[in-house]
């Protein structure tokens, strides 16, 4: 009782602020004009702000896990492949393969997980996961591109210079590589500058977790396709299980653990909307995923959480 006590507290009040922004939405306190400049503003100002402080003001030695890196990356890979070939296995039309293969694989780890993080292990280890998510965003990026073009033979759209721009104009990379010089370095960037940029960081995810709450639209669900069904599985359960497996074989410890089941764990990230929408996926099937993954992952996180605690590996 007491371990789901725990886990109830680490994870409610990430999605209670969720439903916090549905509900606001539904009484029309909060519309779509504020989701989207409150969705730009986090994404250029706050959480780059919150991952360049929590980089630059720790040791790049303690806080880079070349293991868990490259771990990450790896099932990546893994993960995307497994997803392409279930999507085959289910002869999806060429407009919804992209959608499943990009809704199966890319989690919204910059937000849900690094909350959960903060909150199960602690906000000393944000940086280990910023850095983690420097890493992983790009190739969710390159991969989603892949998987949105490649099955509607439009090859000719996969610019590897696009891809690059995209890459080395992302806030949250930038924040990153802007901040390595200082951990590296252990440059000082004062106090009134550390001041405001923990003011921005400390209100970057609960105002991201307000507007996802505000931007998801779970009456759709009614009409939602198997396809969707059988990707969120994927998301949250197969997948999970799998990077589970992984860090078992791998021997992480605790901590990184934690961070590498939170990564694969987490819902599906709302940029994959944004990009099925652009470059012609079905984006109906792209919000009925995060919806779902979204909601069931209240569930899935926390048995999760519960399991690994029982047993001792985080």
């Amino acid at each position: 009782m007491e371990l789901i006590l725990f886990t109830v507290n680490i994870v409610s009040p990430v999605f209670l602020l969720i439903v916090v922004g549905a509900v606001l939405k539904k009484l029309k306190f909060i519309d779509d004009v504020f989701v989207s400049q409150s969705s730009k503003f986090v994404f250029n100002v706050s959480l780059p702000a919150l991952i360049f402080l929590k980089i630059s003001t720790v040791s790049i030695e303690k806080s880079f896990n070349g293991k868990l890196i490259a771990a990450s990356l790896a099932l990546v890979f893994v993960i995307a492949g497994i997803s392409w070939f279930v999507s085959s296995a289910l002869k999806t039309v060429p407009k919804d393969k992209g959608v499943f293969i990009q809704g199966s694989y890319r989690s919204n780890f910059a937000i849900v997980g690094l909350a959960l993080i903060a909150n199960l292990i602690g906000s000393g280890y944000l940086g280990t996961a910023s850095l983690v998510l420097a890493f992983v965003m790009p190739l969710y990026n390159i991969l989603a591109v892949v998987a949105l073009t490649v099955p509607l033979n439009r090859e000719k759209r996969l610019s590897v210079s696009h891809i690059i721009k995209d890459i080395a104009t992302n806030p949250l990379i930038l924040s990153a590589v802007v901040a390595a010089p200082f951990s590296i370095f252990h440059f000082e960037i004062g106090d009134a500058l550390t001041k405001t940029l923990d003011y921005l960081g400390k209100i970057s995810l609960p105002l991201a977790l307000v507007g996802i709450g505000a931007s998801l639209n779970f009456k759709s669900l009614k009409e939602a396709s198997k396809l969707s069904f059988a990707s969120s599985f994927l998301k949250i359960v197969l997948f999970p299980a799998l990077a589970v497996l992984v860090g078992i074989f791998l021997g992480l410890d605790k901590e990184s653990f934690t961070i590498y089941f939170i990564l694969f764990a987490s819902p599906t990230a709302i940029a994959s909307f944004i990009m099925a929408n652009a470059m012609g996926g079905n984006s109906k099937l792209a919000g009925d995923i995060i919806a779902i993954t979204t909601l069931f992952s209240v569930l899935t996180l926390s048995a999760g959480i519960i399991l690994l605690k029982a047993y001792g590996l985080i």
